[in-house]
């Protein structure tokens, strides 16, 4: 995927936050269609902001509330293992 910066998940505001910029748009497009691949499986999807090789995902439980859930660590957690395989 060639991820050049990435930040930690940030909590705040009813929802939790990650951006990373990728090397190049491509980078960019692999990595909007994996998480939406997730997003499908789990049957919860995140608000997606993509500006050319900056991807930024917002992870908050609309049906209630719009507030953060065991769904939402969920998805990040999922997101996390397949861009930090450590």
């Amino acid at each position: 995927m060639g991820i050049e910066e990435q930040h930690r998940w940030l909590e705040g505001e009813n929802a939790l936050e990650r951006s990373w910029t990728f090397t190049s748009f491509e980078g960019a497009w692999e990595f909007v269609n994996t998480v939406a691949e997730l997003a499908q499986e789990e049957g919860h999807h995140p608000n997606i902001h993509w500006d050319f090789q900056r991807v930024t995902l917002r992870l908050t439980t609309h049906d209630l509330g719009n507030t953060i859930t065991k769904k939402d660590y969920r998805l990040a957690a999922l997101i996390d293992a397949i861009t930090d395989p450590s």
